[in-house]
């Protein structure tokens, strides 16, 4: 099959690289312009465009899709099927209409729930028990596209956003190949999504570092690993600014956002419960259990 591949993220990458094995055309590969990255601000290219020229497939980085030369330029590749995967930019109906098997777009949720940029992290932030992968045909609303095959995994307690990330973009991989396959096969069948049970998940913000430890220790805990890997909570301890990166529902009194040492361990009161820091990561960029962090920085 003849497959422009749209993706950007390394959530894309196991996808494109299934299609490599798997032998299909791949004609072009469209990603995301290279961005600024480090202290240096060096451009850098997104891993997607990294594998496409691995393998040595033409790669295009165009700022728009609403530009009309590049809309022409995707139809004369002649497509049976464009694949999109974390690509970050909406398709304007000509490109929706330029192949001719359609769009298929790989979303890390159980759609119609979490439709937007950031399905995965808000599943945890909400303390979702169970989430997964959805293949679905394109639209021009976000993620609004009739669903093709779902597939299902639970979210362990303390899985972080990150490791889920992790688990989520090979089960894309595998249920896009599978949809793929019954494409060409006939066995799909269309299911339109329910607008009265869709939710929405924007993109993450760095505002969102700030916890309110007045909540549950439970949706506190939710938040701490949904923010992991970015932004990250934050916590000031002692004047020192920390990132939380993982934590454990513990018992302990005191006041909301209060630090307290509890068997060598850092314990944070909440509202209801407390929470124990089982990672975070100080000021001088090192990673480290609660327990290291206060050898070395005793609270009072």
């Amino acid at each position: 099959m003849r497959v422009v591949f749209m993706g950007t993220p390394d959530f894309a990458v196991p996808t494109l690289q299934a299609l490599i094995d798997a032998g299909h055309d791949i004609p072009a590969v469209y990603t995301q312009p290279d961005k600024p990255k480090g202290r240096g601000h060096k451009l850098l290219p997104p891993p997607v465009k990294e594998l496409a020229q691995k393998h040595g497939l033409p790669v295009h980085q165009p700022a728009t899709l609403r530009d009309e030369a590049v809309q022409q330029e995707i139809t004369a590749l002649r497509p049976d099927l464009i694949v999109v995967v974390a690509y970050g930019k909406l398709l304007p109906q000509p490109v929706l209409d330029a192949p001719r098997l359609g769009c298929i777009n790989v979303h890390g949720s159980l759609l119609p729930k979490y439709r937007g940029a950031a399905p995965i992290q808000w599943a945890v932030l909400n303390g979702e028990k169970v989430t997964g992968i959805t293949t679905m045909y394109m639209a021009a609303g976000m993620d609004t596209g009739d669903m093709l095959l779902k597939k299902e995994t639970p979210i362990g307690p303390e899985e972080t956003a990150g490791e889920l990330f992790d688990r989520l973009k090979g089960m894309g991989a595998a249920l896009l190949m599978e949809t793929v396959e019954k494409l060409e096969k006939g066995q799909l069948t269309p299911i339109p999504q329910k607008e009265e049970e869709a939710t929405r998940a924007p993109m993450l913000k760095k505002e969102m570092a700030q916890l309110d430890w007045a909540l549950p220790a439970r949706q506190v805990h939710d938040h701490i690993r949904g923010l992991n890997p970015w932004p990250c909570a934050a916590y000031t301890l002692a004047g020192r600014r920390l990132k939380l990166l993982s934590s454990q529902v513990a018992e302990a009194a005191g006041a909301p956002g209060e630090a307290r040492c509890v068997g060598g361990e850092l314990v944070i009161c909440c509202g209801q419960g407390a929470l124990r820091i089982t990672q975070l990561q100080s000021p001088e960029g090192k990673r480290m259990s609660g327990k290291n962090y206060l050898l070395g920085h005793p609270l009072g």
